[in-house]
């Protein structure tokens, strides 16, 4: 019998997370951020003590990491950020940096709007994300960071999930398969 559930537990919050199939991985516990406050709120209490001292900006990636970094931005002060995984016709002078390995099996193409690269701009930047894999999206944002004229104060999310080089700040691991 398949595991349908995956209990974590942050602060005081627990969740029962559910299990989703990601390619010949198997399954893998789904963390999402995006509509559960509390869950949120936990994450990025949790979090703040982790982000690397000199941190003067935050960046993270639309969709689920962007409530955990707006939330670790308003509990620390430190602003924030985001990169779009799709052009939007308001963008100016974008940077673009595609996502060398996707653990999804999905390529994608970040965008940084030009005046959001600008605010990077001699900044020491810390990479916020909500689950770590391989670390391939933390590198592209790292590449964006950097070609912004900015430098990588550190990567910080709320779960690792498999295995990764990058010297990473994280709360807990979840399992790779189930």
């Amino acid at each position: 019998m398949k595991q349908s559930a995956h209990r974590i537990t942050v602060g005081d919050v627990t969740r029962e997370l559910p299990t989703v199939r990601v390619g010949s991985v198997g399954r893998v516990p789904l963390v999402e951020f995006i509509g559960d406050s509390e869950f949120t709120n936990a994450a990025a209490q949790a979090l703040l003590p982790l982000i690397p001292g000199g941190t003067e900006m935050l960046l993270t990636v639309v969709t689920n990491a962007l409530p955990l970094a707006h939330e670790l931005s308003d509990r620390s002060g430190i602003p924030y950020v985001v990169a779009r995984k799709k052009r939007r016709t308001y963008m100016q002078d974008p940077l673009i940096q595609d996502v060398p390995s996707m653990t999804l099996g999905v390529a994608e193409t970040l965008w940084l709007d030009g005046p959001h690269a600008a605010r990077l701009r001699g900044k020491r930047v810390t990479i916020v994300q909500d689950v770590v894999a391989s670390g391939g999206t933390a590198q592209a944002l790292a590449r964006l960071v950097e070609r912004a004229g900015g430098t990588v104060a550190g990567y910080l999310a709320a779960f690792k999930q498999g295995n990764t080089t990058l010297p990473l700040r994280y709360l807990q691991e979840l399992p790779q398969s189930l």
